[in-house]
């Protein structure tokens, strides 16, 4: 068994102390905001292990995703994430009285039994989610969490209040499969076999085993399907709607006052059942990424580390990557390099920054990065024109943060490399125009940037052309490389030659009559004025091609028509074409993506450009108080992908979303005390 020893700030912290330093990070709950089954099962709850592992479910602990489960085990780390544990179904026998605090929907009709009922509170400690049952005179309180590091999953029961002993019988369900399919057992026979503590199970031959313990439930041996839950949200986004899970067994224990029971579903053979240690072990885990981050919402930071996941690759064993989002989404490319300073630099983990730039240093290709890192046996595809410039940023950022001339003279010949391919022209007609110095970008049925939604085989947002963000991208880039040079004693000469011929020709994008930026120019519909958030990436990269009066447009027409409590629209609500609400079958959501939509990590930006056009930190940081509001909904503790255009923007997509808690922190600590001045640079390379 694995045990994580947490990078502590000053020093170690006790059992207690930890758990005071996560209780900063609580978010709790009345039975008033639950009681009800509309509102506890859209309120869904996640923990994570670092290596590309998850538990997720609702309150109510009713399964309303294929992604749902008590342990969803990165089988081939970070990827190769496969259902293992769906739930735990609980009866409590107290003072005459047996009650079932589990609920299941069966059929897409009938909810029975209606546990969610006897919930009297729910909160999160830190990053645990913690519910609390009553029975009678007896509160029984229940958490959720997971060993970093290993797949393996603790349920761990303690009975606050009781005058007399209380008996609980769980039930586990379990399954094997992709966590992105469904299961009907059609006959399917897994082994079951008894082992020390509890159960272990092997679904079919060649499969990974993987044990159901208990440091003192006793177990008896079952092996039933029980077929057809219904998975309510499935049915929303035109998937199968009816799924089978295996009760393997029956755990029983007796808990006096005071007393605990820890139940244990995990792949290694002999994990920790000591419940309390464990317990521990996490807040003190947690405690140290609180210290580590004093000045940032304690909230975010420890949502931060659930995106954060290990990624060896050759000559690289420590690697890491970062998951884009729960439940569904794998490490994208270009999620992890918007992510990368907030989650990392910002909450001061400069170590895996540095080993999340190698990792992606790994796969350029033709002077691209791919769109997603492979799984073993798979090969990249390099399908997108912004994440490679998007590499540019991190480095920069990451270079400002630390002085790392090591890793900036180890990478800085495939930056050469990446400008002289996107000079001479690589895939996908990707090139700077001659004429211009801007990056063209796209062919038919290709998006490349990062509105690449698509129906089937229509791209909604094809941005064909010279798109405003990637040449933003591009002139940061490209002083970025400036800088770099001089740094390292290289020549620079090219780079600035470049960045003074890109920044004379961004004027280019200034619509007069609108008074904000075109979002593409020179594509087969020439110049398009669709009000989009684009633009603001001119404004809030670290190097602007903008002058101040242009910025300040900018800034003020996005405030004035995209920005909402909870992010910016993809597209202003007069443009033809706006979808205000995203909900309804997967062609209708992927429509709405980026015509209406709001996407929370475009925050970010937003607070960067004006605070550099405003120079008001307390303003800038208004912006982000709601987000700390909506941590108590949808996915609790962190931060939704996207909400509908219009009031009152209700969440879509995942539950957590690596981007948008990352630029909140980005952004959070940029307009810190710090002058602004000191924060972020108005563009005079070469000249203003």
């Amino acid at each position: 068994m694995s045990k994580v020893k947490p990078a502590l700030k000053n020093g170690n912290h006790s059992s207690d102390s930890a758990r005071s330093s996560t209780a900063t990070a609580s978010l709790s709950f009345s039975s008033s905001v639950f009681g009800q089954l509309p509102n506890s099962e859209v309120m869904e709850w996640l923990v994570t292990n670092g290596i590309g592992g998850y538990a997720s479910g609702t309150v109510a602990n009713l399964l309303t995703r294929r992604y749902h489960g008590l342990l969803i085990a990165a089988i081939k780390i970070p990827l190769g994430r496969t259902l293992l544990a769906s739930k735990l179904d609980e009866t409590i026998e107290y003072e005459g009285q047996v009650k079932r605090i589990f609920t299941n929907r069966w059929g897409n009709i009938l909810v029975e039994p209606l546990g969610y009922r006897h919930i009297e509170h729910f909160h999160l400690e830190g990053a645990v989610p913690v519910w609390t049952y009553s029975i009678g005179a007896a509160r029984l309180e229940k958490r959720i969490w997971m060993q970093v590091g290993e797949n393996t999953t603790y349920i761990y029961y303690t009975l606050r209040q009781a005058s007399t002993s209380l008996s609980l019988s769980a039930r586990p369900l379990v399954n094997y499969r992709d966590f992105d399919k469904e299961t009907h057992a059609n006959g399917w026979q897994m082994r079951v076999k008894r082992v020390e503590h509890g159960l272990t199970v092997q679904a079919f031959e060649g499969a990974v085993p993987y044990y159901v313990l208990s440091d003192r439930a006793v177990a008896n041996q079952e092996n039933n399907w029980y077929r057809n839950f219904s998975l309510s949200l499935e049915q929303n986004n035109n998937y199968v709607m009816m799924e089978d899970h295996l009760n393997i067994g029956e755990f029983r224990a007796s808990l006096a006052p005071d007393e605990t029971v820890t139940f244990v579903f995990s792949t290694e053979a002999n994990p920790n059942l000591d419940g309390a240690s464990a317990l521990a072990e996490r807040h003190a885990y947690e405690a140290g990424l609180i210290a580590l981050a004093p000045d940032l919402p304690a909230k975010l930071v420890l949502a931060a580390d659930q995106f954060i996941v290990k990624r060896a690759e050759p000559g690289l064993p420590e690697g890491y990557s970062i998951i884009a989002g729960y439940p569904g989404l794998r490490d994208w490319a270009r999620d992890t390099l918007i992510s990368l300073p907030g989650l990392t630099l910002a909450t001061g983990r400069l170590a895996q920054a540095r080993s999340l730039l190698l990792t992606f240093s790994h796969y350029f290709d033709k002077g691209l990065l791919p769109s997603c890192l492979p799984e073993p046996g798979e090969l990249p595809e390099y399908k997108t024109a912004d994440v490679t410039l998007w590499f540019f940023e991190a480095l920069r950022a990451y270079f400002q943060e630390t002085g790392d001339s090591l890793l900036l003279s180890e990478l800085f010949p495939i930056l050469k490399e990446i400008v002289k391919w996107h000079i001479r022209g690589t895939r996908h007609d990707i090139h700077a125009d001659p004429l211009d110095g801007l990056l063209y970008a796209g062919e038919p049925g290709l998006p490349l940037t990062w509105m690449d939604s698509r129906s089937g085989d229509w791209v909604v947002t094809p941005r064909i052309g010279k798109p405003v963000e990637i040449n933003a991208l591009w002139y940061n880039a490209l002083c970025s490389m400036v800088e770099f040079a001089h740094n390292l004693g290289e020549k620079a000469k090219l780079y600035e030659k470049l960045a003074k011929a890109v920044k004379g020709s961004f004027s280019r994008y200034w619509n007069d009559e609108q008074g904000f930026c075109y979002d593409v120019l020179d594509g087969p519909l020439g110049a398009v004025a669709t009000l989009r958030p684009n633009q603001l990436l001119a404004v809030s990269l670290h190097y602007s091609p903008l002058s101040r009066k242009r910025q300040k447009a900018v800034v003020d027409i996005c405030a004035k028509k995209l920005l909402t409590p909870v992010g910016l629209r993809s597209m202003a609500q007069r443009e033809p074409g706006y979808i205000g609400h995203a909900g309804g079958s997967v062609q209708q959501q992927d429509r709405a993506y980026h015509q209406g939509s709001v996407w929370g990590w475009l925050i970010g930006p937003f607070v960067s450009a004006h605070y550099r056009v405003y120079k008001n930190s307390k303003s800038a940081r208004a912006f982000m108080q709601p987000f700390l509001e909506h941590l108590t909904l949808h996915g609790i503790g962190s931060v939704s992908e996207l909400f509908d255009g219009d009031s009152p923007h209700s969440p879509h997509g995942s539950i957590a979303q690596a981007w948008s808690v990352a630029e909140l922190l980005r952004a959070w600590k940029e307009t810190g005390p710090a002058p602004a001045s000191e924060k972020i640079k108005n563009a005079n390379l070469p000249g203003d």
